[in-house]
């Protein structure tokens, strides 16, 4: 059989603020169709939404292109998702590049709530469709072991963008000259098989009395472009710890990659050109679309550059 005769047609669903990533990862592919939704309230602040022509939708492979950005969209998103499958559609895929509730993940004493558990749970209870449980679509979940947390109705795709990484830094000029640096030991766990033909340093916290030092815990920045790696930024800190110990240690050059950008409270402007401070020092600062809200607070400006999930998306959508 041919190739494109084994490809499915996709009906691609996808909330407000992920509308350009959606167009882009339709882009991608001919077989990519984008459907709409309208997305009202009504006076008492309560969804008011509809599904436009659900009858066009029967029979078809489905996907909906989600963004957990806060608490104030997640429902009405969810009431979306959690009528898609019962449309009869001959399956059904939730892309949801970051999952935001990933860093609580720990109950450390009695009464902690692990918020990450109760998303996932959630998620687990997408109603089947036709064509049996929903495929979640992720990318570079936050703990590991959260992947144990899903239930049996849904088979959770776990992606991740180092290969837009990887592919950017062939790119550079000094691409010879890159060595790869994680902030802790759970980057170097999650990341370090994946980059593994890169030259590594791994930074740890150490405890100096009341404070926590970043210290450089084995490779050598020396001479070299260093790009340290992680799943998500929430405010900056620890890159910026990190970025100072590199150059402290002679590394000649330092970028960032994180494939969550989450920066709330407008974090990201810690690093941008604007700034006189030691951020400034970031040569690039790679993130990818994974949260709209922040591309597009950061478009144009130095030393961000966003790496599109689109590519990838196409392609997830036809496993």
């Amino acid at each position: 059989m041919a190739e494109s005769q084994k490809k499915k047609q996709v009906h691609l669903f996808y909330c407000v603020e992920c509308e350009d990533l959606a167009r882009k990862v339709a882009v991608q592919s001919d077989l990519i169709i984008l459907k709409s939704i309208n997305w009202r309230n009504f006076d008492d602040g309560f969804p008011n939404l509809y599904i436009n022509n659900a009858h066009d939708i029967r029979g078809q492979h489905v996907a909906f292109l989600a963004s957990f950005s806060s608490p104030a969209v997640i429902f009405e998103q969810l009431s979306v998702i959690y009528n898609l499958p019962r449309l009869f559609v001959a399956s059904f895929t939730l892309v949801l590049p970051f999952f935001p509730t990933g860093s609580f993940e720990r109950m450390e004493e009695e009464g902690d709530v692990a918020t990450a558990f109760t998303m996932a749970r959630i998620l687990s209870n997408i109603p089947i469709s036709r064509g049996g449980p929903t495929s979640l679509v992720i990318y570079d979940i936050h703990a590991l072991q959260e992947r144990f947390y899903f239930g049996d109705h849904v088979l959770p795709l776990f992606e991740t963008g180092i290969p837009l990484l990887k592919q950017r830094l062939h790119q550079l000029p000094d691409a010879d000259k890159i060595v790869v640096a994680f902030p802790d030991d759970g980057a170097w766990k999650r990341f370090h098989k994946l980059l593994d033909h890169f030259p590594m340093v791994v930074c740890a916290k150490v405890r100096e009395g009341d404070k926590r030092i970043v210290r450089i815990k084995e490779g050598n920045p020396a001479g070299c472009h260093v790009v340290i790696v992680d799943d998500l930024v929430q405010s900056g800190g620890t890159l910026i710890e990190c970025q100072k110990v590199l150059v402290a240690n002679g590394a000649a050059k330092v970028s960032a990659y994180v494939t969550h950008g989450v920066f709330p409270k407008r974090s990201w402007e810690r690093f941008t050109q604007k700034n006189d401070g030691p951020e400034m020092a970031f040569t690039y600062f790679w993130i990818t679309d994974s949260c709209p809200h922040t591309v597009k607070a950061i478009a144009n400006k130095a030393p961000f550059e966003v790496l599109s999930l689109a590519g990838s998306i196409a392609t997830a959508l036809q496993i």
